[in-house]
């Protein structure tokens, strides 16, 4: 199975981020604007937290606050999980499903280089499987 840096490699290295200190209602527009469902919290260059539709629904809108008055670092999640662009695949998919993340931001050398989110893991795992599977039908073919 392949390596974080294999997805970021396909997808891109963007990291999409808002500081603490602007509303829930302005990080949901930059999410919808760039289809994503999660956002990086930066301030003064340095992660302090991620905040995604999850946090979102859970607590913000059934705490019933209101987006326009509530700044991000509200509702933020501040302990934030990182992996690297050397983590396995394999162990992506134990963190997101035994944790409940559906994002990862990676670092490397202290700097975050991108995010995954659980989408591109799967995309990832159904192509090595195709691969996988074209290779034992060539196999089979030649025999």
């Amino acid at each position: 199975m392949g390596k974080v840096k294999d997805i970021l490699d396909a997808k891109g290295r963007a990291v999409y981020s808002v500081s603490p200190n602007v509303t829930v209602y302005h990080a949901i527009e930059v999410m919808c604007e760039k289809n994503i469902g999660g956002l990086i919290i930066m301030e003064n260059g340095k992660m302090v937290g991620i905040f995604t539709e999850r946090d979102y629904a859970r607590k913000l809108i059934l705490k019933g606050k209101s987006s326009k008055d509530t700044l991000i670092k509200e509702l933020m999640t501040s302990k934030v999980f990182t992996v690297t662009p050397e983590t396995s695949i394999e162990e992506c998919m134990w963190i997101m499903s035994n944790r409940k993340f559906r994002h990862l931001p990676v670092e490397e050398n202290g700097e975050l280089v991108g995010v995954i989110s659980i989408s591109d893991v799967v995309r990832t795992v159904i192509n090595e499987q195709k691969s996988i599977i074209e290779h034992l039908e060539q196999y089979i073919a030649g025999q």
